[in-house]
């Protein structure tokens, strides 16, 4: 028997349903998009995989994706072309690697002591104004800053122990671009290669180490069977990172499609947050292969006044970056007054 009560929520749910989540067309060819991540294979597992597979599979056949690992369609320096020509429609990378050509590009990465957790990211992008800068400047060039994210520090794993600041001296370094320009200040070399062929290069003497991760990296992707020492100290707390698209093919996109790669894109974020933050810790504390070294508090702050300098000569470059570093000023100088667990010193 049908009750008025029982007819009324019934129609009510169904009526929601109907709102919530568009009926799946079959007839309809699914829309197909191309993504390239920075990030090799073995990372990949963890730094974007799942969130594709995630969002493949709720999409029920309306849209895929089909991911590539580094350099498997364009080299990684290339990416942000491809991405802009069409050649693909989405990529998962910071700015710096990708070579963008917008004012925030220096920024991407690991801009020097800038961030020192993980949160600093998500904080600054979604409290601070970042987010909407990116997403100015990157429409400025036809593509869409979906979102960003943050991912591990920036310590250095090298074949030799690095206990003062003098063991960076001729140091052949893999880096990313900013970071490796800032580092040139301490004598490093920064030294560029395809990601897949830096192992071989530890192996063969080519690199001396890397300053491109933290310790869980290290281990997840083989550095750590090729490389002897870690130094605690990092030159960033976190990296960032970013989904973008290009802004055409984004467009095509409906808008719940449109917003569940978001959600996807969100979830792979958080994924990272805990990924990184426990692994950075536990495998520092019971694994071996890679012997902890520490520069003195006292040596390493001549690293932490170098990077202010930098910051203020990246702030003479243009009226944007100088609207960035004076956040990222004002949101540390908040994170100190602050003071535990925001910042302990």
């Amino acid at each position: 028997m049908t009750t008025r009560r029982k007819f009324i929520t019934t129609g009510a749910l169904a009526g929601a349903a109907s709102l919530a989540a568009p009926a799946v067309t079959r007839a309809q060819a699914p829309i197909k998009w191309r993504m390239q991540t920075y990030a090799g294979a073995a990372l990949g597992e963890h730094v974007v995989k799942p969130a594709v597979e995630a969002f493949n599979t709720i999409a029920q056949g309306q849209m895929e994706i089909e991911l590539f690992y580094a350099d498997q369609l364009v080299p990684t320096a290339e990416l942000f072309q491809a991405m802009q020509r069409g050649t693909i429609d989405c990529v998962q990378s910071d700015d710096d690697s990708m070579a963008s050509p917008t004012e925030v590009t220096v920024f991407g990465g690991y801009f020097p002591m800038a961030l020192r957790y993980s949160l600093d990211v998500p904080a600054l992008f979604n409290k601070y104004g970042l987010g909407e800068i990116w997403a100015e400047e990157y429409a400025k060039v036809g593509v869409k800053h979906i979102s960003a994210g943050s991912w591990d520090p920036c310590n250095f794993s090298t074949k030799k122990p690095i206990n003062s600041l003098a063991d960076l001296q001729g140091l052949r370094v893999f880096t990313f671009p900013t970071a490796g320009r800032f580092l040139t200040r301490f004598g490093v070399v920064p030294v560029t290669l395809p990601w897949e062929d830096v192992e071989v290069a530890l192996q063969t003497g080519e690199l001396d180490g890397l300053a491109w991760s933290g310790i869980t990296e290290v281990y997840t992707v083989g550095w750590a069977n090729v490389t002897d020492y870690f130094l605690t100290n990092n030159i960033s707390g976190a990296w960032i990172g970013h989904f973008f698209a290009n802004m055409d093919r984004w467009n095509e996109v409906p808008p719940h499609l449109q917003e569940l790669l978001r959600v996807c894109f969100e979830q792979s974020h958080y994924y990272r947050q805990h990924w990184y933050w426990a692994g950075e810790a536990h495998l520092r504390v019971n694994e071996t292969k890679l012997k902890l070294t520490t520069i003195p508090d006292e040596e390493w702050a001549q690293v932490e006044n170098a990077a202010v300098e930098f910051w203020d000569e990246i702030a003479q470059e243009s009226e944007v970056k100088a609207k960035v570093v004076q956040i990222i000023k004002d949101y540390n100088e908040t994170m100190k007054k602050a003071g535990p667990p925001y910042r302990f010193s």
